[in-house]
């Protein structure tokens, strides 16, 4: 199939894209980067946008740097300049083993990590990475620039706190210290949307648990950071009935989806499963580093 028609808008920098945005904010807009999801959507007409706005010439938002304690990832990098990036391996480990899950190559050569993240998809690894790390997204508009937490911006499956003139221009990932960390997915193929991923970052003092991140995706409608379970976990030693309790804390707090051929009850038993794979790695490397 084909995409219905739509205005094609081409801004050459990014004001000139903020002032696009502005000047369709009434109008259904869409913003093209990597195009990895909204070109497929829009062929098989489930998205009809009026007004398709191409952001790849805005060459700003290509970038990786440390600056300060903070990882800043332009939100039209490519998703295999950021995996192959050897800085972030060291300061974001997370980071560099989700990517092992993402996608697959050619995907990753041109999707984009802000494309990414604001299409929100509950199934995708990264937005379940940058709530574990407390990212935080700068959102610009024409007037006005903000920063929205990771876990005030995904809101349901494809929503985000996004504005119709605004636009996700940056990622900001704190670099904690996390001596900790672990990555679990299952999906129907290497390369497929998560049937459930999970993302555990922990740091450990004299044998406790001091800082701990559980987040997952794919489990309902959309990434969720598990304050619960890391309840369980925070301000104790990490034991055996520790980890159940947190996981316990994760099949109570979450109302697990039915997909075809996933029902919720199989999605909560992998959940628990890999959650407690994630919360045992991240320990182990947590209590190697001390």
């Amino acid at each position: 199939m084909k995409p219905c028609d739509f205005e094609y808008v081409l801004p050459a920098d990014l004001n000139e894209a903020l002032a696009a945005l502005e000047n369709t904010s009434h109008r259904d807009a869409k913003v093209l980067a990597g195009g990895q999801s909204l070109i497929p959507m829009m062929n098989f007409r489930t998205l009809a946008p009026e007004v398709l706005i191409d952001i790849n010439q805005l060459t700003e938002l290509d970038y990786c740097r440390v600056e300060g304690r903070d990882l800043l990832i332009g939100a039209l990098t490519r998703h295999n300049t950021l995996k192959n990036w050897t800085a972030a391996h060291d300061v974001c480990p997370l980071i560099r083993d989700a990517y092992e899950h993402v996608a697959h190559h050619t995907v990753r050569n041109r999707g984009t990590i802000g494309g990414n993240l604001s299409h929100a998809d509950p199934a995708s690894e990264m937005p379940a990475v940058m709530l574990a790390y407390d990212a935080q997204f700068v959102l610009r508009s024409s007037t006005s620039t903000r920063t929205v937490r990771a876990d005030e911006f995904f809101i349901s499956s494809l929503q985000t706190s996004i504005a119709p003139n605004e636009l996700l221009v940056e990622i900001r990932v704190p670099l904690r210290r996390t001596s900790g960390w672990a990555f679990e997915e299952v999906s129907s193929r290497k390369g497929d949307f998560a049937i459930v991923a999970v993302a555990v970052l922990m740091e450990l003092s004299n044998g406790k648990c001091i800082a701990v991140s559980i987040s997952l995706s794919g489990v309902t409608d959309r990434s969720t950071r598990v304050y619960e379970a890391e309840g369980a976990l925070i301000g104790t030693r990490v034991t055996a009935d520790r980890i159940d309790a947190a996981l316990t804390a994760i099949g109570t707090s979450i109302d697990f989806t039915d997909s075809p051929g996933v029902s919720s009850e199989y999605r909560k038993h992998l959940a628990n499963t890999l959650a407690g794979r994630a919360i045992r790695t991240a320990f182990q490397r947590a209590s190697e580093a001390q």
